[in-house]
Order: structure tokens, then C-alpha cells, then sequence
């Protein structure tokens, strides 16, 4: 009788160490995938000319998407556009809009993805003229204002900037706009205009010898505009180009008239 609790300890050390095996392999084991087709990448729904609004917190629209056709997949919330078309709105700024022939949403909307002949423009205002923005694939992150690619790019800001690139970050927030790769960018100098020239020297119509001087410099500025109009523009073009030496990534800009 005495012997009896000796042998039954290692009995019940030995069951415990079963139960934990079984349960640790249980843990580690891939869960078995449902037969109610939940687990599956297939389509729940599908829009026809969708469209969707987010306002901002006074009321006014803060971007406006929309496509011909949007197809959702409830397995990861995704869902894939038909020509997709985003359009940016900003307080007393021009709107951006964005385009392409695919794309896609992922969950809760936070990245917005354009394939296959992707055109971004930026209305023009005041200050800067329209730019055009191409390139084949665009990572867009809607809540930050960041739009990414690494495909190659051509952006043309109106009345004659070019740049090409070989990928590309805009951060609207921050205003900034990083090229990378080889970049080459062309720039011409616009003109002045003969009216900034007139409203600098305003002059009245009268014959009193006072105006004379006055009169004498508009003729000039006359003159000049029409010696500079006979002469072609003259344009720079600019190639970056990496320096790998010192390990970071900086460009360095070659001139070339």
C-alpha cells in the first residue's frame, strides 16, 4: 500500500506531459480552411458606376472616387476598380485628379492603387501653371496626401518644365516633390511681359513735355520686346545623375545649353 503513491505520480507526470503535446501540436497546427467558401478569393458584390465622398470636418468635399465598375472581395475587405478616377480637393487650391485604367482599394480605403496609363493633373492656379503627371503604376495613401511610384515618370508643369524620372514621392502636405534615378529636367525661362513693363511706367495721355522722358523708356521697352521676339528662347536642360561614391543617394545636376 505503501508503494502505491510512487507509482502513481509518474503515471500522472507522464499523462500531463501527453495533454501538453497534444495541445502544443494542436497550436502550431495551419487552421483547416472552411467549406463555407469564406476562406476563398471570390467576389461578394459588384457596382456599376460607383462613387464615393469623404468630407472633411467643416463639411466641404475632401476627395471624391469613383469608377465604372467595382468589384469587392470580402475574404480582405479588397475591392478592384474598371477605370478609376480620384479627384483631390484642397481649400482655396486647385484640385487634383487622378486616373487610370485599373485599381484597386484595400481595407477601410487607406491605400488607393492606379495601373496601366495612370495621368494625374493639377489644376492651374494664380501662381503655377497646370502639370501633368504619367507613369504606369501609383501607390496613393489618400490620408497622408502621398502618391509613390517606382515605375518610371514624366511630369510637365505648364508653360514648359519637363522632368523625367525613373520613380517618384509627392507629399502634398509637406509640398515636396523627390525624383529618383536618372532624372532629366528642361526649363525655359518665360519672357517678360510687355504689360508688367507698362504698369511699372504708367503713363497719361497728354502733349505737356513732362510725359517726354516717360514716353522715351515705353518706346524702348517697345523695342526691346520686338528685338526679343525675332531671337529664339533660350533653354537649359538639366541631367541629375547619381553619385555612389560616398553611399548616399544624391544627384548631381549637369547643365547644357
Amino acid at each position: 500500500m505503501q508503494g502505491r503513491p510512487t507509482i502513481w505520480f509518474p503515471l500522472a507526470l507522464l499523462a500531463l506531459l501527453a495533454t501538453l503535446t497534444l495541445w502544443i501540436d494542436h497550436t502550431v497546427q495551419a487552421p483547416q480552411p472552411k467549406l463555407d467558401g469564406s476562406s476563398r478569393h471570390d467576389p461578394d458584390y459588384k457596382v456599376t458606376n460607383f462613387s464615393t465622398k469623404k468630407n472633411d470636418l467643416n463639411g466641404d468635399p475632401r476627395f471624391v472616387l469613383s469608377a465604372v465598375e467595382l468589384v469587392h472581395y470580402p475574404d480582405d475587405d479588397s475591392a478592384l476598380m474598371t477605370r478609376p478616377r480620384f479627384t483631390q480637393y484642397s481649400s482655396n487650391k486647385p484640385y487634383t485628379q487622378i486616373q487610370g485604367q485599373r485599381g484597386q482599394v484595400s481595407s477601410g480605403g487607406d491605400d488607393v492603387y492606379f495601373m496601366d496609363q495612370v495621368q494625374v493633373v493639377r489644376a492651374a492656379s494664380p501662381e503655377r501653371g497646370a502639370m501633368t503627371l504619367l507613369t504606369e503604376y501609383l501607390h496613393l495613401i489618400p490620408d497622408d496626401d502621398i502618391a509613390v511610384t517606382n515605375r518610371p515618370v514624366t511630369i510637365r508643369q505648364a508653360p514648359t518644365t519637363l522632368i523625367r524620372g525613373s520613380g517618384m514621392e509627392y507629399n502634398k502636405k509637406e509640398r515636396t516633390l523627390k525624383v529618383s534615378g536618372r532624372v532629366y529636367v528642361h526649363y525655359e525661362k518665360p519672357a517678360a511681359s510687355l504689360r508688367a513693363i507698362k504698369h511699372r511706367v504708367p503713363i497719361k495721355r497728354t502733349t505737356s513735355d513732362k510725359m517726354a522722358p516717360a514716353i522715351g523708356r515705353l518706346k524702348q521697352a517697345e523695342k526691346q520686346k520686338n528685338t526679343s521676339t525675332t531671337s529664339p528662347k533660350k533653354s537649359a536642360h538639366y541631367v541629375m545623375q547619381p553619385q555612389t561614391k560616398t553611399g548616399k543617394d544624391t544627384s548631381r545636376i549637369r547643365r547644357t545649353l
